[in-house]
């Protein structure tokens, strides 16, 4: 098959592509990120010389027929968290009108377009330039994270994708989380909050990120310590009240490292090891869950 991949992150789609066993002849990219960039030419540097750049700029009259078209459009329009939420015209989920146009101007046997849930009346907008109802999956049937998404595709759906068995805490190095499931990892996990105090704000208050503590029970007195000083209060708040606290309890907490993240989006452990804890971090937020997208794929073979 000749696969162009537009929006392609670090080649999430090469590698459900190898694990679904489908033959690739050409695998065709469309990427801008650098640091994404550097983890797709490390891990595939066959592909390096098929690298399309900036996909506004793309003129598919270069390319041979293209038999599988791929893509995740930028999400941060969509996403409910973003206050803004500008949607399909927002600066970057309208470069969806780009796979769009890639879409018509291919003529590809199949396509795959994967975006967040989004408010209804632009996912309609995007069902009807696509011509078919997205598919809602959630990661957690076969991985150790929560991350509901839409897939679009006209790829026959023979079967539902088998739940696997995998939580959270047995894929940790080390440590203990009070969730079953992590919460979606997200681009903004690349920006962590330095002291532990905030990192409990953000988890308990804000309700985003996973932290992993170094016990069940460092986990049940810290949260006893955090709703009893802490709980509703704003980040300003909790930096007043906290001058004067002893906050010894919150010693020992950390995020997610580089290889739980890379088993919660079902990546080869190492796959990101060419970069800095926080840009992985960054790049895997990013990117698809390999196992749903391989599960999509056996489609085409069945």
């Amino acid at each position: 098959m000749n696969v162009l991949s537009l929006f392609d992150g670090i080649s999430c789609g090469r590698l459900a592509l190898k694990k679904a066993n489908i033959k690739v002849c050409n695998y065709y990219s469309s990427e801008i990120k650098t640091k994404a960039l550097k983890v797709a030419d490390s891990n595939f540097p066959q592909d390096t010389c098929n690298r399309l750049g900036d996909i506004t700029k793309i003129n598919v009259s270069t390319l041979p027929k293209i038999d599988l078209l791929i893509g995740g459009s930028p999400c941060q329009d969509f996403s409910g968290a973003n206050k803004k939420r500008l949607g399909i015209e927002g600066e970057k989920s309208k470069l969806f009108y780009e796979f769009v146009r890639i879409l018509q101007e291919v003529k590809p046997t199949y396509f795959l377009l994967e975006n967040v849930r989004m408010k209804k009346e632009h996912q309609d907008i995007v069902s009807n330039c696509l011509g078919v109802e997205p598919i809602v999956i959630n990661s957690e049937l076969v991985s150790p994270q929560l991350r509901h998404r839409l897939y679009w595709t006209n790829i026959p759906m023979l079967s539902n994708i088998t739940r696997v068995k995998i939580d959270l805490n047995s894929v940790l190095y080390k440590g203990y989380s009070d969730r079953l499931k992590a919460r979606a990892l997200l681009v903004s996990d690349s920006r962590p909050l330095t002291t532990p105090i905030k990192m409990a704000h953000r988890y308990f208050n804000a309700g985003f990120t996973t932290l992993i503590f170094k016990s069940k029970e460092h986990y049940q007195a810290l949260k006893d310590d955090f709703n009893n000083n802490y709980k509703g209060l704003t980040a300003k708040e909790i930096d007043m009240k906290a001058i004067k606290k002893d906050l010894s309890i919150y010693n020992g907490v950390r995020y997610m490292n580089a290889q739980e993240r890379e088993k919660c989006q079902t990546i080869p452990v190492g796959y990101t090891k060419c970069l800095s804890e926080n840009d992985s971090a960054d790049v895997l937020g990013d990117c698809w869950t390999v196992d749903v997208i391989t599960h999509i794929l056996k489609g085409i073979k069945q």
